[in-house]
């Protein structure tokens, strides 16, 4: 290291050390406040006697009264929300030093891109899908009262200060920590599904304003400087959740909270791009008699017109000559009406509502060619193109949830769908496996109803049906991309993917014969012997027509899960990883060997014990040719605010992982 970076180092500790000391003094003023000085006096005495003598201390906290002691643990927890928030503050100031002076990450990998092969290049840019994966946690239980606050803090931290300022900005700082104390950090009844989903929405909703339009754009720029275009259909950023979704061992995770919680997704999702088509509202002010516009355009606006007669008379007269803008106010009502109408719970109206994301950017793309054509490229490619690819990423569900059951839940299902019909001579419980898949395999390829509806099951066996119930309303009620994949857990064999492929073929989700599968199914092989087994299970559901036929009805795309947290309490750290790569090597010969690619998730732990780590580093360690432009990587609930609360570290987060899923496709 340089003197300079010495210096740099040296300047950035210094500075940070004096942050935590500011917000330090502040938080002892606030106990004081709050609590009076016999508090922080016992805060100072245990922070001292920590250092020069645990025994002391440890006594010191025996003879603490428990209210006494209660609110100590406050105190040291809120000291070091306050230390933890401060140190990302700086990590992002760190960065945005490092940018300016080597440029962006994601400038870096497109410059080592122009070695790469042009064709394959292309190819890996086309498949270009990166998707981080939200999951609950119950050790990240924050409230979203806590996490606002401390949000406002990190600005505050963030502005620049001169003397002036500073009385100003300290006060403002110190409203904030005095809140936090007077906020409860937990709540006092146990979080519902619904109350985790609200919590992966608020950096959802955050993420949304900026950071990944920034990452988008700047992708887009930099692959066109490697002589890459990225095609306006793909979708390079998408976000995927868990909550609401993940029923393995969470009996609170109800079909009726699946709904739930996709509906407070819309909520936000719709909100959230009723604020971006406002904001191009008042951009597009171009006038037909001077920018002219597309007949595809004019055309149609005016069926928009005739079908929204919620549009004021006012913009049709005052936006008579301004086409951009009148379309963007339908596009803006079409919305309204789309939130309207899954608040009340009726059918969609062609034309009046969207029914998913396609049909808004179709909207748009309306829009943006007659601006191309009408020498309005500049923006058409600039801040419209952001917004479109923005919208893209999060969809009006602003997360694609995923669903998991329990292999075993399935089971239990057909089991008492097939004991009822009498066709076999043993029980389906007790069935070898090998029997049971080719049972399974075969049904798949029946077009017979199992059994009348509703089913003759017990009371799990309709929980579980009624998942995929629910899947097939959600489906026809918010549009395709709201649910794409269905995750086994615990699954050992070909016979649990075929269970619940069957059990979607019942719910209508899956028809070979027509021609059509609405959902995925998706194996999660989470211990080291299903890791060992994984090409085993993928040759026996490739090698089966009619499995291979869902996959091609899937875009020819067979996604498998790889758990790492399990798979490292089985084996431990070293053993899980060496498995882990093994199998994704003998995962990818298998699929390639039947034309299909391969979508690995890898269902990644937030701490090194649970199967974390360097998520850029881990990406460009994968096996060669396991990586075609697509990855999905869950984002554990205990680490979601370290890598999204500060708009920079969110930004460096989501270029990490798109630089090295580009760099590791298609240099690797």
């Amino acid at each position: 290291m340089s003197s300079a970076d010495d210096q740099t180092t040296t300047t950035t500790s210094s500075e940070l050390r004096a942050d935590i000391r500011r917000l330090g003094d502040l938080l002892g003023e606030t106990l004081v406040r709050q609590e009076g000085p016999e508090l922080l006096e016992l805060v100072e005495k245990v922070r001292r006697l920590t250092r020069e003598d645990g025994e002391a201390a440890a006594e010191l906290l025996r003879g603490t009264e428990l209210e006494t002691a209660a609110k100590l643990v406050r105190a040291f927890s809120t000291y070091f929300h306050l230390a933890n928030v401060t140190e990302q503050v700086h990590r992002g100031r760190e960065l945005g030093a490092k940018r300016a002076a080597e440029g962006g990450l994601l400038a870096r990998t497109a410059d080592r891109l122009k070695d790469a092969d042009p064709e394959h290049l292309r190819e890996t840019v086309r498949n270009l899908n990166v998707r981080p994966v939200f999951t609950a946690h119950p050790t990240e239980a924050a409230r979203r009262s806590v996490l606002n606050k401390l949000r406002r803090i990190a600005a505050l931290l963030d502005t620049p200060v001169n003397e002036s300022d500073r009385r100003r900005l300290d006060t403002r700082l110190a409203e904030n920590i005095d809140l936090v104390w007077q906020t409860d950090e937990l709540r006092v009844v146990r979080p519902e599904p619904a109350d985790e989903a609200r919590n992966a929405i608020y950096y959802l909703d955050e993420l949304h304003l900026g950071a990944v339009g920034d990452v988008l754009e700047d992708l887009t720029a930099e692959l066109e400087r490697a002589g890459v275009k990225l095609p306006d259909d793909t979708r390079p950023l998408t976000f995927g959740t868990w909550i609401g979704g993940d029923r393995d061992g969470n009996p609170n995770v109800t079909p009726q909270v699946t709904w739930d919680v996709l509906i407070l997704q819309h909520e936000h999702g719709i909100n959230d791009a009723l604020e971006m088509i406002d904001e191009l509202r008042g951009f597009l002010s171009n006038s037909i008699r001077y920018a002219g516009a597309t007949e595809e355009l004019l055309t149609s606006l005016q069926a928009d017109l005739e079908r929204l007669p919620e549009i004021s008379p006012r913009y049709k007269r005052l936006n008579a000559e301004e086409p951009y803008r009148l379309k963007a106010t339908c596009i803006r009502q079409k919305l309204e009406n789309t939130k309207q109408r899954l608040a009340r719970g009726t059918a969609h109206e062609e034309g009046r509502d969207y029914l998913g994301t396609a049909e808004l950017i179709d909207d748009l793309r309306i829009v943006q060619t007659s601006l191309r054509e009408h020498r309005g490229g500049l923006f058409a490619d600039g801040r419209l193109a952001r917004t479109i690819r923005t919208l893209a990423a999060f969809g009006l569900q602003l997360a694609t949830m995923d669903v998991r059951e329990h292999a075993d839940a399935h089971h239990h299902a057909l089991g008492q769908l097939f004991d009822r019909l009498g066709e076999e001579s043993w029980r389906y419980a007790d069935m070898p496996r090998e029997y049971r898949t080719k049972l399974l395999a075969k049904e798949l390829r029946s077009r017979r109803p199992l059994a009348p509806s509703p089913a003759p099951v017990d009371a799990p066996g309709e929980k579980t049906l009624g998942v995929f119930q629910t899947v097939r309303r959600a489906l026809e009620v918010f549009g395709p991309e709201v649910i794409e994949s269905y995750i086994i857990s615990m699954c050992q064999g070909a016979d649990d993917v075929f269970a619940a492929a069957v059990l979607a073929r019942e719910a209508g989700l899956i028809d070979l014969h027509a021609g059509w599968a609405k959902i995925g199914i998706v194996p999660l092989l989470e211990t080291t012997y299903e890791l060992k087994a994984a090409d085993t299970i993928l040759e026996d559901l490739l090698s089966d027509p009619s499995y291979r036929r869902l996959v091609a009805l899937r875009g020819d795309v067979q996604e498998v899960m790889l758990g790492y947290s399990d798979s490292s309490k089985f084996g431990g750290i070293t053993t899980s990883q060496w498995e882990i790569h093994r199998a994704q090597r003998r995962l990818r010969d298998v699929a390639h060997r039947y034309g299909v690619r391969l979508r690995l998730f890898h269902g990644r732990g937030g701490t090194v014990g649970r199967g974390g780590g360097p998520t850029h580093d881990a990406i460009l360690a994968q096996p060669w040719g396991t990586l075609e432009g697509e990855i999905k990587v869950t984002e554990q609930g205990e680490v979601i605010s370290d890598k999204y609360l500060i708009p920079a570290l969110a930004r460096e987060n989501l270029e990490l992982t798109v630089a090295a899923t580009l760099q590791a496709s298609a240099l690797h």
